[in-house]
């Protein structure tokens, strides 16, 4: 006991320059921030007052921002889900023992270590009209199309869904083919013994096998998703006319094109109050399971 003691005294001084820089570079960034929420900072003028809840009173009241938090909440859970269900396909077909997988499993992380503006730059271009490969995709195939696709009313929000996608589940898939191969094959030969076809061995023991994985990228990337800023702002800035507007894209243009810092600080503070609900409803469903 005195030497486990001993050993958790002895580890402080080593972990203690990481909690030193998270502090300047996280912690007192967000408490600065939240300070700013109470003020009616404004990067035009010296000084801020001190304005109590003026800044979240007008949150209630700012139809931009409910649009914004819709659209934030439609995204993080279309895309989360849609990537777990594809991820969970590709992880499958990954697994299969069939010529060329082990060159397909090298390569099919290329969409995720691309740099995200790379994405955007190059999506922009497939769906511009005239010469997008979409369009012409479209064109060949008898449907006329001759438009701009993140420019368009309808398709500019479901488009970037499918950017989330096309991101990111290679890597759930490679994080679940790695909890797949985790589980033992005996496991699988006890559900074939008792009759279990492939759909039955697939629920009773490969679900449960990437249970926690899945937890862990679920939890991940709805934290990413919902705070995600570049996706959206470099591709459509959050138009045509706020229809892919989201929270981190609407926070920036309150602090940065109308300069009021204030109420921008008190956006991003719902935003990580909200994200810290659900953090904490999701650790405790997950220890409830567990119990």
């Amino acid at each position: 006991m005195k030497g486990q003691i001993l050993k958790e005294n002895g580890a402080l001084p080593l972990i203690l320059p990481t909690l030193i820089v998270m502090a300047i570079f996280t912690v007192l960034p967000l408490l600065e921030g939240f300070r700013l929420s109470f003020t009616n900072a404004n990067l035009l003028n010296k000084g801020a007052a001190y304005v109590g809840f003026q800044n979240y009173a007008r949150l209630f009241t700012d139809a931009n921002f409910w649009l914004a938090f819709v659209h934030s909440l439609i995204l993080t859970v279309a895309a989360v889900v849609l990537q777990l269900v594809f991820g969970l396909i590709l992880a499958l077909a990954l697994k299969q023992k069939v010529p060329g997988i082990k060159f397909f499993r090298s390569v099919i992380m290329a969409s995720w270590v691309i740099p995200v503006a790379a994405t955007a730059v190059m999506f922009s271009f497939m769906v511009e009209p005239g010469y997008g490969y979409f369009n012409i995709l479209l064109n060949r195939l008898g449907i006329h199309a001759n438009t701009y696709w993140f420019g368009s009313l309808h398709l500019a929000f479901p488009l970037i869904i499918v950017l989330h996608l096309w991101r990111n589940v290679p890597f759930y898939g490679i994080a679940l083919l790695a909890a797949m191969q985790a589980i033992p094959e005996t496991q699988y030969e006890a559900a074939e013994i008792d009759g279990a076809g492939p759909i039955r061995a697939f629920f009773t023991v490969t679900m449960p096998g990437v249970r926690n994985m899945v937890i862990v990228m679920v939890t991940i990337h709805v934290l990413w998703t919902f705070n995600n800023f570049d996706m959206v702002y470099l591709t459509t800035g959050g138009g045509p006319v706020f229809a892919t507007e989201v929270l981190p894209v609407y926070l920036y243009q309150e602090a940065w094109s109308s300069y009021t810092t204030g109420y921008a600080s008190s956006i991003g503070t719902v935003m990580f109050v909200i994200l810290m609900i659900y953090f904490i409803v999701y650790i405790r469903a997950y220890q409830r399971q567990e119990e």
